[in-house]
């Protein structure tokens, strides 16, 4: 017989809260740590808006309705609203990416 897992919750942050503060981290470097999350999250929010822009922008171009657009994309006609609701926080950036090669268009990275 396996032993039962404890997965009881012992504390739980508040949203809007800091993680850090409460994972222990100095006020200072708590507050620098989370403003530093905020700003990933931000440039991630950006490229999704960025890969989300262009499979609308060629959906309109192409004349795709949604159903077609997600049988050529390889996902479910839900999934293709919510890219054109720039529904961010629903895909990672890879899924995107996949996406718009599956458009036949390629993806290119410049860091500067």
């Amino acid at each position: 017989m396996t032993e039962k897992i404890d997965t009881q919750s012992r504390h739980i942050t508040k949203a809007g809260s800091n993680i850090f503060a409460d994972l222990g981290f100095e006020p200072a470097e708590a507050d620098s740590l989370l403003t530093q999350s905020h700003e990933e999250i931000n440039r991630a929010d950006e490229l999704k808006k960025q890969l989300m822009t262009e499979i609308s922008e060629w959906m309109t171009a192409s004349g795709h309705k949604q159903i077609e657009a997600a049988k050529i994309l390889h996902v479910s006609r839900p999934r293709v609203s919510d890219v054109v609701n720039l529904k961010t926080e629903k895909f990672t950036i890879d899924s995107l990416v996949g996406m718009v090669a599956a458009m036949g268009k390629k993806v290119q990275l410049v860091i500067e």
